[in-house]
């Protein structure tokens, strides 16, 4: 679907259909997958013209080139805000130079994705604290956990970046502390560190659609908190937590740090390992941002107010 045109009724999700050349792409699908896509497809762009290009070699011998000239990605989301928000950010990266938006359409309700649900196992955060699907058992050594189906929602803890957002939350001392979530998604942060202990978490997000799934899902998961659009974050926090993006991190660095409490922890992700240096200079002027995780390419920052 493109411009202003309608989805039909019987549409459930969205897809983003990217134009993307072959030095990009895995920073392309890497973002994706970080934006909570819940799934990316790679192919061929110039399938089926004169300038298809085969990656299969003779048997015993390597492909002729790792990828196409050009491909076409294929993400999926749960709704067309999301799509769209996707593409809005991934145009802001550097990255994104020399690739296209080709268009957001809606796909038809079928039952394919929650067949695929079933793939999807609980995912262990520390050896305690667990993110487990609705349709499992927590395992016994969990004695943290929170309950979220992949595919229902914008984060689900399978991404490192939020696996290592996660895992501080549960490796700090969460007690007592007034914590914000800022682009909450599914609400899953504001609902991880309600559930270790902070005695009030606000949780924002621009899309109405993740307020209403973070309230969705704080009240499955029996915790409280408050969820809104930005301008409901007000005051100072003892944490502030913003799993965003490079580009909008940095756009966002005065109004973060100025959240943040005498004595508060900032902690960001999204962030990939080649863009440390670029953060650091955006908060430099409020605050000193140092690497505190690591994974898989994708890097977790974090800050302390004197």
């Amino acid at each position: 679907m493109s411009g202003g045109e309608a989805a039909p009724a019987s549409a459930r999700w969205f897809e983003l259909v990217l134009r993307v050349p072959e030095a990009h792409v895995d920073e392309v699908t890497d973002a994706l997958q970080a934006l909570e896509a819940l799934s990316v497809t790679v192919e061929d762009a110039d399938a089926d013209t004169d300038a298809e290009q085969a990656l299969f070699g003779e048997p015993g011998l390597p492909p002729p080139a790792p990828g196409w000239q050009r491909s076409r990605i294929v993400a999926l989301f749960d709704t067309e805000a999301q799509a769209r928000e996707a593409a809005a950010l991934l145009t802001l990266q550097d990255f994104f130079v020399g690739s296209a938006v080709m268009e957001v359409r809606p796909v038809a309700d079928t039952d394919w994705v929650r067949l695929t649900q079933s793939q999807f196992e609980p995912v262990p955060i520390t050896p305690d604290f667990w993110i487990v699907p609705s349709w499992h058992e927590p395992p016994a050594q969990a004695r943290t956990v929170i309950r979220l189906d992949p595919g229902l929602a914008f984060g689900t803890g399978t991404h490192p970046t939020t696996r290592m957002c996660l895992r501080w939350i549960a490796t700090h001392d969460m007690a007592g502390r007034r914590v914000l979530d800022y682009g909450c998604g599914s609400g899953i942060l504001a609902i991880a560190a309600a559930k270790h202990g902070a005695a009030s978490v606000d949780a924002v997000d621009i899309d109405p659609a993740a307020v209403e799934s973070t309230q969705a899902n704080a009240a499955a998961n029996g915790v409280a908190l408050q969820a809104g659009l930005p301008q409901a974050a007000h005051g100072s926090y003892d944490v502030v937590l913003a799993n965003i993006l490079a580009t909008p991190l940095k756009v966002l660095a005065p109004l973060l740090c100025a959240h943040v409490a005498r004595g508060g922890d900032l902690v960001l992700a999204g962030i990939l390992q080649r863009q440390a240096d670029e953060l650091r200079q955006a908060y430099a002027p409020w605050l000193v941002l140092r690497v505190h995780d690591a994974e898989d390419g994708w890097i977790l920052m974090t800050a302390r107010r004197g």
